[in-house]
């Protein structure tokens, strides 16, 4: 029966190009139109047409060969499937063959110049399109010609940009945080990496694993004129020396995050693949982080002798080079309430452990 399809494929496509070819025949054009350069590219398309139907006939062919594999359907549904789809893919060559050999008609008998505005189309989008899995329409804006494709029958993973934003501070060990040295409203974080989100199980999207990378910068803004100081192995908190403007220690880190998520999604059945979407439904991700700390930064703006000045205090040595946490988000679409806390200290070996902990909003594009 494959063979059958097969050649029944082969036949059609063959009867299909021989029709094209005998229209080509019937071309007649002056060599004196100022139309020949338009009729040599419309010429090309044509074999462009060709050429593009048949990839895409096979590639329809082996989606079907998938769900045949997969058991979605049997052996023989699939080989009428192709068939099916072996007629249509003929008839749209002789269909787009037909267009470009009027348009050959129509400049080979006038002299004057014609466009036609619909070749060499041009997609705008912003915002993602969800129904795909090339990693090309899967970003958040796309700028680029308009492709014909057939998509993966089930796409298990996908990915996106992850972006967060908000408030940092530090627990102090013995401390609240009424009484922390760092300002509420001047520390915050921000975080920007890369996820993949995974389906768990086969026949629901009721969990997914989200994994991927991220940098973290955690900033704290230091109160009442004083600043870290490096004395040995310990990192002592004294006042500076002269009238400080501002005072900012910042941390940036690789970390790994790993999280569960929960939700309800829309799950959307075509012809020859379907997806589930979390797009505008409600989240709940837990989980956690590991990584490395990459570097360390203190920035000191004061005045000395009424002139303004500033300094400079890089990658401490006390600061933890590994880093690990915990982390939940809570959402809504792709906005979300984000809240994570390092259960690594930001400084090793100290007398009062320091754990920088954030709140702050979530944006995944998934």
């Amino acid at each position: 029966m494959n063979t059958i399809t097969k050649l029944t494929i082969a036949l059609t496509l063959a009867l299909a190009s021989q029709i094209s070819v005998a229209q080509d025949t019937e071309v007649i054009v002056k060599n004196d139109s100022l139309n020949v350069k338009e009729i040599e590219v419309l010429k090309t398309q044509k074999e462009t047409v060709r050429a593009e139907e048949k990839e895409l006939l096979r590639q329809e062919v082996e989606a079907i060969n998938d769900k045949v594999d997969a058991g979605y359907i049997t052996a023989e549904e699939g080989e009428i499937l192709k068939q099916e789809i072996a007629k249509k893919r003929a008839l749209n060559i002789e269909n787009r063959i037909a267009i470009l050999d009027n348009k050959i008609d129509l400049l080979g008998r006038n002299t004057e110049s014609y466009t036609f505005g619909e070749d060499g189309q041009i997609v705008i989008r912003i915002g993602k399109d969800y129904d795909s899995d090339r990693s090309s329409e899967q970003t958040s804006i796309y700028i680029g010609p308009k492709k014909q494709h057939i998509p993966t029958y089930d796409k298990r993973t996908t990915s996106d940009l992850v972006f967060a934003i908000g408030f940092n501070n530090a627990l102090i060990e013995g401390e609240s945080l009424n009484d922390s040295p760092y300002k509420l409203g001047g520390s915050g974080f921000v975080e920007l990496g890369w996820a993949w989100k995974t389906r768990v199980f086969e026949n629901s999207n009721a969990l997914r694993l989200k994994y991927g990378f991220s940098f973290q910068w955690n900033k704290l803004d230091i109160k009442d004129n004083m600043y870290f100081r490096e004395e040995g192995d310990q990192v002592v908190f004294e006042e500076y020396p002269y009238d400080v403007r501002k005072s900012k220690f910042r941390t940036t880190n690789l970390v790994f995050p790993v999280h569960f998520e929960f939700g309800p999604s829309k799950k959307t059945v075509n012809d020859d693949y379907f997806r589930y979407s979390t797009h505008k439904k409600f989240k709940f991700g837990i989980g956690g982080y590991g990584g490395f700390n990459i570097s360390s930064l203190q920035k000191v703006k004061y005045k000395e002798d009424g002139n303004n000045q500033k300094k400079k205090y890089k990658d401490y040595d006390a600061v933890n080079s590994f880093v690990y946490g915990v982390s939940s988000y809570v959402s809504l679409g792709s906005v979300g309430l984000y809240f994570k806390y390092d259960l690594s200290p930001i400084f090793k070996n100290q007398t009062f452990d320091q754990n920088n902990i954030s709140l702050g909003l979530r944006f995944d594009m998934d």
